[in-house]
């Protein structure tokens, strides 16, 4: 069988306020779904910015049970994070099936929907199937595979225009004492994995039309933001995302709207901006127009 792992589909941001996350990315500009709540036994409800080909959600606990314990946890121990890289495969099982081939363990699929209120009143149903990698199988922070059985319910058009002009997810920041060892785990877990190294760290592409995902050192991403950034984001998760938008000026403009105060530039002189973890519920979130 062939790798079944296309590339990132989206990213969750666990938080312990997820109303207040919501506020504040929407102060950023971007265009926040109506919450959709998961299951009684999930105990999860999200809020999704939508894009063209990818997607971001905010993820939180609305009330405890056995299944969201280990989440509990990590906002506990470390506060709210990007937790979690989403996998673009077609179908969990057939890529279940296909990864023992390559060795890559995985959990058992789950399979779960939440309703999602549409703009005519009514009520539709997003429904997922989904395998987690196993831990030892992922770096750093939690991956796992996403089934879409109902794209049109994701993918709505309503929710695809923002007023800062974000249109996908860019790169996925990862912090490793040993960065080319870590893009080398994260780049066997895609078809199209690969690791070239960079001027800071290690560069896994992952996919065409897919968000890369970029490993570097401590002391490089200190240095790529600020210490006081690195440190406002959970050691356990990613520590930062960068967002490209159609044009920068637009998302400056957007940001400065929402009393959002922005740091210029980027590592290697690159025009752009990123914005502390403070303002974001645990990520620094950079800006970048392509």
């Amino acid at each position: 069988m062939a790798h079944p792992v296309k590339g990132v589909d989206h990213l969750f941001l666990l938080t312990a306020d997820l109303d207040g996350s919501a506020a504040k990315w929407r102060r950023m500009g971007f265009t926040i779904s109506p919450c959709g709540t998961h299951s009684p036994a999930k105990g999860t409800a999200n809020y999704t910015i939508i894009f063209e080909r990818d997607y971001f959600e905010l993820l939180g606990i609305v009330a405890e049970t056995s299944m969201n314990q280990h989440q509990r946890e990590m906002i506990a121990r470390d506060g709210d994070g990007l937790r979690a890289i989403a996998c673009r495969i077609d179908d969990a099982r057939v890529a279940r099936d296909a990864l023992a081939e390559f060795g890559i363990a995985t959990a058992p699929v789950a399979e779960f929907a939440r309703p999602l209120p549409l703009p005519d009143g009514s009520t539709g149903e997003a429904a997922f199937a989904t395998a987690h990698f196993a831990k030892e199988e992922v770096p750093a922070g939690i991956m796992f595979m996403c089934q879409h059985k109902t794209r049109d319910m994701v993918w709505r058009p309503e929710l695809q225009s923002h007023a800062n002009g974000a249109r996908a997810l860019g790169t996925i920041f990862a912090v490793s004492d040993d960065p080319e060892q870590a893009a080398a785990g994260y780049a066997r877990l895609f078809a199209a994995g690969q690791v070239l190294p960079s001027e800071d760290g290690y560069l896994v592409s992952t996919g065409s039309d897919s968000a890369s995902i970029l490993c570097l050192r401590p002391e490089a991403a200190a240095a790529r933001w600020s210490p006081e950034a690195l440190a406002g984001t959970p050691p356990s998760a990613f520590a930062a995302l960068r967002i490209l938008v159609r044009d920068l000026a637009g998302a400056r403009a957007a940001l400065a709207s929402g009393g959002v105060p922005v740091t210029e530039g980027l590592a290697g002189g690159v025009e752009g901006l990123w914005v502390a973890p403070s303002e974001t519920s645990g990520v620094i979130l950079e800006f970048a127009e392509a």
